[in-house]
């Protein structure tokens, strides 16, 4: 995937200071514009996935979240730049926090009709040979993005981190974006800027993603990076 350059990583800010799969609308033009077979493979992709959804509590007088485009309330018209992203992603990848490691890892991204996106991520380290050992990252936020594609991603970490990323998309399944601000608690790890970039692969079968951190010296580093394949829209 590209990576073209966007706005600079951001600043760090402690607690101490004061922060400054499905159709799109036109079906016949994203049919003409999709290459032979692509279709054929999300059918047949989509008897096993298209089945599953968030489990829901009744009692709410709200629209249930959904993960699957399929069901409940419909898609807002100003969410149609990020469609590709609704689902439930499952899979595995690497990560360094100091030392190489495997994770895997479940995101959940969903909606209820409002615009914006829900976002859900918790992962858990793997041993050489796959096996759980323990639990890892865990984070939730909300996506958004405006009539001129710019995107805004809010997101909190449980381990008391709290991050403004802006970007934009790279291109209709692709998109790229970095910190502007990072908060964090008096207890939370000491942690610089980030960079991410999200982007489908094999046909809408898959969400990749690489993370890069500003590291002491000033430079990115690789820090996460994973594929996950399409559970559940």
């Amino acid at each position: 995937m590209a990576t073209p350059a966007r706005r600079p990583v951001g600043r760090a800010v402690t607690a101490d200071q004061h922060p400054a799969d499905e159709t799109p609308a036109d079906e016949t033009a994203a049919d003409e514009a999709l290459e032979p077979g692509v279709l054929d493979r999300a059918a047949e992709r989509a008897k096993h996935t298209g089945a599953r959804n968030i489990p829901g509590l009744p009692g709410l007088p709200l629209p249930d979240d959904t993960a699957n485009l399929r069901e409940g309330p419909d898609l807002h018209p100003g969410l149609l730049g990020l469609l590709p992203l609704v689902g439930i992603w499952r899979g595995e990848g690497e990560g360094n926090d100091g030392a190489d490691y495997r994770f895997g890892q479940q995101v959940i991204v969903s909606h209820d009709g409002q615009n914006f996106l829900s976002w859900e991520s918790r992962s858990w380290k793997l041993d050489k040979e796959g096996a759980y050992t323990e639990p890892d990252l865990r984070e939730s936020g909300f996506w958004r993005i405006g009539e001129d594609d710019s995107i805004e991603f809010l997101v909190a970490h449980a381990s008391g981190i709290v991050e403004l990323y802006y970007g934009a998309p790279v291109s209709q399944t692709a998109w790229e974006l970095a910190t502007d601000v990072v908060i964090r608690t008096k207890t939370s790890p000491l942690v610089g800027g980030s960079k991410r970039l999200y982007g489908l692969v094999e046909d809408g079968a898959s969400l990749a993603y690489v993370e890069e951190r500003v590291g002491p010296d000033g430079g990115l580093s690789p820090r996460l990076s994973a594929k996950l394949d399409r559970y559940a829209g």
